[in-house]
């Protein structure tokens, strides 16, 4: 994959780490910027300048051959949004210049699908049917976003419709597109052919992942039937981890041999990370629990780093540190385990402050302070990496 891109991606995703480092810092002294404007850029440019572009990536590399030129050129129409939306955001919120370059980005992934649609060459049907499916889940994703001028017009932000539709955004984007797009990739190269344990997975995934929107919509509408929905859905996706596992079983030790520890262990944090995943949502049957979680942003916040930054983020940096453009290194090690320390870290602080909120007793001593110190780590761990790449000369084939 060229190195330049990848290069690119890490950068939005160091800028991103950064912004979140200000956010944290905010708590002990004032920045001079609005809150939720910049959790606002902070989010965009995690989601959309990291993730997102980094698939775009991985999806044109593995799964184009010859890579047209006009892929180059999207690529960097789509950085120019993500940069809009990194200036735009912290100055004035969601406003005019911040929709439109939000609103490029969404074109932008339209031309991407219809492209990838066009220049598709893989010769496994697997990946295949797993490829389309996350992108048809990123294009229903983008139903929410248009929802939200009407939604505010119509009931005002304040309304179910509201936030209804920004989850429906969010699930989509972390459970349909990002999730399955980075299980296409790893089932590619571990070389997982279609069979009828791959077809039970395969639709385990997607009737798991529609279903289980039925808890954010309970939410803000709750109706007897929702909990009912959800539970059928997280039974649905215990059942898909359990055959997930099975398809990668026969591959993966010898696959894993052929690695660096450190994309081994990169492989292996990615996996726990959506065993949790998992687990967290299979609790949510019970509707006690999902109140909670409702109720306490610590628990929210939580769950979203195991997803974006466990998961989604996990399975990328071993994608990324398989190319021939990282070379082992003290440096690089670093950078990794200093990524790993501060996802941990961070993480337990906050489903310990979560439960001491619920159960009233309090704040951690030195909670925000902590949290601030421990997510350091995460920037330096990114910082590591790109310094590793940048300085290394040899490119990816």
């Amino acid at each position: 994959m060229p190195k330049k891109l990848v290069v690119i991606c890490l950068i939005n995703f160091l800028i991103a780490a950064l912004m979140g480092l200000a956010l944290r810092f905010s708590f002990l002294e004032s920045i001079g910027i609005n809150y939720r404007f910049l959790t606002h850029a902070h989010s965009h440019v995690a989601m959309l300048g990291w993730v997102y572009l980094m698939l775009f990536t991985l999806f044109v590399h593995y799964f184009i051959p010859n890579e047209p030129k006009i892929f180059n050129r999207l690529f960097w129409l789509t950085e120019l949004a993500v940069v809009g939306m990194m200036i735009s955001f912290p100055i004035q919120g969601y406003a005019a210049l911040s929709i439109t370059f939000s609103t490029l980005h969404i074109f932008c992934s339209y031309y991407f699908v219809f492209l990838i649609w066009k220049h598709l060459k893989t010769k496994s049907t697997a990946t295949e049917k797993l490829l389309k499916v996350s992108l048809l889940f990123m294009m229903i994703s983008t139903i929410g976003v248009w929802c939200l001028g009407p939604a505010v017009s119509i009931l005002g932000s304040t309304s179910a419709f509201y936030h209804i539709a920004i989850q429906f955004f969010l699930h989509f984007q972390f459970n349909g597109w990002f999730l399955i797009a980075v299980i296409t990739v790893f089932f590619h190269l571990l070389k997982v052919e279609d069979s009828i344990l791959f077809r039970q997975f395969y639709r385990l995934l997607i009737a798991s992942t529609i279903l289980t929107f039925a808890l954010p919509i309970q939410w803000f509408a709750p109706h007897s039937s929702l909990p009912w929905i959800n539970g059928v859905g997280v039974i649905l996706q215990v059942l898909m981890l359990y055959k997930f596992f099975q398809l990668i079983k026969p591959n993966s030790y010898l696959a894993w041999r052929k690695e660096s520890k450190l994309v081994t262990y990169m492989y292996g944090f990615a996996l726990v990370c959506f065993i949790l995943k998992v687990l967290f949502q299979t609790v949510s049957i019970w509707p006690e629990f999902s109140a909670v979680v409702y109720n306490h942003r610590n628990f929210v916040i939580g769950f979203i780093h195991l997803l974006m930054l466990g998961v989604i983020s996990g399975f990328l940096w071993a994608f990324i540190l398989k190319s021939n453009f990282v070379s082992n290194s003290k440096t690089l090690n670093f950078g990794v385990y200093s990524f790993l320390l501060g996802f941990v870290l961070t993480e337990v602080l906050l489903l310990i402050q979560g439960i001491m909120f619920y159960f009233g007793t309090g704040i951690l001593p030195h909670y925000y302070l902590l949290l601030f110190l421990f997510s350091i780590f995460l920037p330096l761990g990114i910082s590591a990496l790109l310094f590793t790449i940048i300085k290394q000369e040899t490119y990816a084939t």
